[in-house]
């Protein structure tokens, strides 16, 4: 990944965590809190939303566009219009994604997540050791490119963590047992844990030169004729870019290369050298390296439990937990529901009906 991937990762990655539900987690003892009863934020100017005791600000708001439209750039798409269907889709997504960043920091508080500036700071030592080598002056350098401040990704770090923080306690106590874990084997034995019986065809490895014109395949060929080496030829000369390193070299199967090479290649005695063959691709110079190995019938394998117990068991956790923590954010997004008020033009499209206008905020 590039940094400039990694800056997008920092201030968008919220985003996504919100709307996946923190990555996919949930499970567990339940671990929702009731909200405060009385709610004191109150919107005035500048306020986006109050999310009862939280506020969502302008400057918040509008540094989330910033960050979307640094996105559409990047993406060489053409952010929406002000006030265009697009562009208010795009405003109801980001104030959603903030009403929820702030319903997260006031659950975290009830539920005893805490994220200190420490924490913060040695999440970011990691980022800048993983994608700038450690370099506080190429850290600072991307951070000048993309627009972005320190201080805008260290509080996405810290909305990430407390996201982090709230996923542990929701699925702390998710279990699977042996016996869900044997049921779904058993369940899947035959679409994902059996392997049909088959036969393999003939195959055999050989090596060739691909080139576009017959007057250098029949160059190629009697130098190879001549006692040229193979290889160096490969390596200088052909076309196929698969097998260019390794001199030429494949293990090819029968039926499985087009029509006239592979009538060819499986008629060649071993070691015997081609004359140039012509395909849709061009012409190849083929020189047959092994015998045929003849038709092979494979029995049907079942792979044992014990070879996917654990990683069965992993998959049914990840899912319980995901399913328990979708579970606590549509709990947590009911609780805070008739706590939130929107300034005039960033309400859903349900609730716009009952937005209260806000002194001086304007759109756009």
């Amino acid at each position: 990944m590039t940094r400039r991937s990694f800056l997008l990762l920092v201030s968008l990655a919220v985003l996504a965590l919100a709307a996946a539900g923190c990555g996919g987690g949930g499970g567990g003892k339940k671990a929702s809190t009731t909200t405060p009863k009385n709610c004191s934020a109150k919107l005035s100017a500048g306020v986006v939303a109050t999310v009862c005791n939280g506020t969502i600000t302008r400057a918040q708001f509008d540094e989330v566009v910033g960050q979307a439209k640094r996105s559409y750039k990047l993406q060489k798409r053409t952010f929406p219009g002000i006030g265009s269907p697009d562009y208010q889709t795009l405003v109801g997504q980001i104030v959603d994604f903030l009403v929820q960043r702030s319903e997260f920091a006031q659950k975290a508080a009830d539920m005893g997540v805490k994220v200190t500036d420490k924490n913060i700071a040695d999440r970011l030592k990691q980022i800048k050791k993983q994608y700038f080598s450690g370099s506080e002056t190429r850290y600072r350098a991307q951070l000048k490119q993309q627009g972005l401040t320190d201080a805008e990704v260290r509080e996405d770090i810290r909305a990430q963590l407390i996201s982090d923080g709230i996923y542990k306690k929701v699925t702390a106590s998710s279990t699977v047992t042996d016996k869900a874990v044997s049921d779904y084997y058993k369940l899947h034995l035959s679409d994902q844990y059996t392997q049909p019986a088959r036969t393999d065809p003939e195959s055999r490895d050989v090596r060739h030169i691909l080139v576009k014109t017959k007057t250098l395949a029949d160059k190629l060929y009697a130098q190879l004729k001549a006692g040229a080496d193979f290889a160096t030829l490969a390596k200088k000369y052909t076309l196929d870019t698969s097998s260019k390193a390794t001199g030429g070299k494949l293990t090819i199967s029968k039926g499985q290369t087009v029509a006239p090479f592979d009538k060819v290649a499986f008629a060649l005695k071993k070691n015997e050298l081609s004359k140039p063959v012509h395909t849709r691709f061009g012409w190849h110079v083929i020189q047959a390296l092994s015998d045929i190995t003849p038709q092979k019938k494979v029995a049907k394998k079942v792979t044992p439990f014990s070879q996917v117990k654990s990683a069965i068991k992993a998959q049914l956790l990840s899912q319980k937990k995901s399913a328990t923590m979708q579970a606590w954010i549509a709990s947590t997004k009911n609780e805070f529901a008739s706590r939130i008020k929107y300034a005039n033009g960033f309400a859903p499209t349900s609730t716009a009906a009952t937005t209260t206008p806000a002194p001086t905020t304007t759109t756009g």
